[in-house]
């Protein structure tokens, strides 16, 4: 019996490992897409009623929320200036799976030609369909460095 839960626990343990491996490999999809400035790619993995919001803490105007629409997200990414150079680094990932549904954590630092402009957390909800994690929603954090 020992062995036949032994077997059972590591089975499912080998499945979670394998799912957050996907749930990861989404992300960073999206992020190849954004730093290629490839905005069908980054689609290619979000489902069409994506919602993206920040919050943004400075000192002269305290904490805000704001939401962007997908479109203008994604036309903003792929309209930059091919001598801007962009790039997000996440700094680590937190995945977390129930069934169908997925949530990844990742601090993040943002920079400019080569500059930090700013840091914080995306958190990420994913949403398995059809056997394909698609991303459906993205809030992150912003603060000056």
């Amino acid at each position: 019996m020992r062995t036949f839960l032994f077997y059972c626990c590591l089975f499912f343990s080998l499945t979670t490992f394998a799912q957050e491996a996907v749930v990861k490999q989404t992300i960073e999809q999206f992020f190849e897409g954004f730093h290629q400035r490839d905005s069908l790619k980054m689609r290619a993995v979000c489902n069409p009623s994506l919602r993206l919001q920040s919050i943004t803490t400075t000192q002269t105007k305290g904490t805000q929320l704001t939401e962007d629409p997908p479109a203008r997200f994604f036309q903003s990414i792929a309209s930059l200036p091919a001598a801007l150079a962009i790039e997000e680094r996440i700094l680590s990932y937190s995945i977390q799976i129930d069934g169908a549904m997925a949530v990844a954590w990742t601090p993040y630092q943002f920079y400019i030609n080569g500059k930090l402009s700013h840091e914080g957390v995306n958190v990420f909800t994913l949403y398995l369909e059809q056997g394909t994690w698609k991303i459906i929603s993205i809030i992150d954090t912003r603060r000056r460095s």
